[in-house]
């Protein structure tokens, strides 16, 4: 099968079953987003949907948040993977966007970037869901779920992935196309055991046909 063939296979088939495809993570602005994301790193978005409440209620604001301490915000987000680095991360996030963004988080991935806190991931995921634009964001799911199905062809790093999947996936489906691999991978694509069966890709999966070989 050519890598066209099963792009377009494949996103014809999300568009059409799983036409709204959106974050697993609560927030209502921009600024609860990037905090949200930040947390989410290596840690489950149910986890982090936990915490943020009252978080989010104790620090409404950057302003707020950036006249805090790491001390302070580590009390709220003690639960969450490497809370130390992520509370000093996320006070550090608030100053920047006070004192360079005019508290509002930019829509620039390579000035998202400039955020403590805030890698390639991170930056395409606020840029995406909050502004629309086309990209692609590249975590776990996304990198295995690419590459098990064969729309990369055993990429090394994330950045690789990114390349790959914006240059075949049309561009105005990117921002919706990461979610379709993200919820795939958590719900459907697991990664010890792929619920090959109930997936309606396998049509075009080289994982699967690679399986009935």
């Amino acid at each position: 099968m050519r890598k066209e063939e099963r792009y377009k296979g494949i996103v014809d088939w999300f568009s059409k079953n799983m036409p709204v495809a959106e974050s697993e993570l609560h927030y209502k602005n921009p600024y609860q987003l990037l905090i949200a994301v930040i947390l989410s790193a290596q840690c489950t978005d149910k986890r982090v949907n936990q915490i943020t409440p009252a978080l989010f209620e104790a620090f409404p604001t950057p302003e707020v948040l950036a006249v805090s301490t790491p001390e302070v915000v580590f009390e709220y987000i003690r639960s969450v993977s490497y809370p130390n680095n992520k509370s000093k991360h996320l006070v550090g996030m608030a100053q920047k966007l006070v004192s360079e963004f005019n508290c509002e988080v930019p829509s620039d991935v390579d000035e998202l970037q400039k955020l403590p806190g805030v890698g390639r991931k991170t930056a395409n995921v606020i840029a995406s869901v909050v502004y629309n634009k086309p990209a692609m964001a590249v975590d776990t799911h996304v990198f295995r779920v690419s590459n098990r199905i064969g729309l990369t062809n055993n990429s090394k790093t994330p950045l690789e992935t990114e390349k790959e999947l914006v240059k075949h996936i049309p561009e105005h489906l990117i921002p919706k196309a990461h979610h379709w691999l993200i919820l795939h991978g958590r719900y459907v694509c697991l990664a010890r055991k792929p619920k090959c069966e109930e997936c309606g890709i396998k049509q075009w999966c080289k994982y699967f046909f690679s399986k009935k070989l």
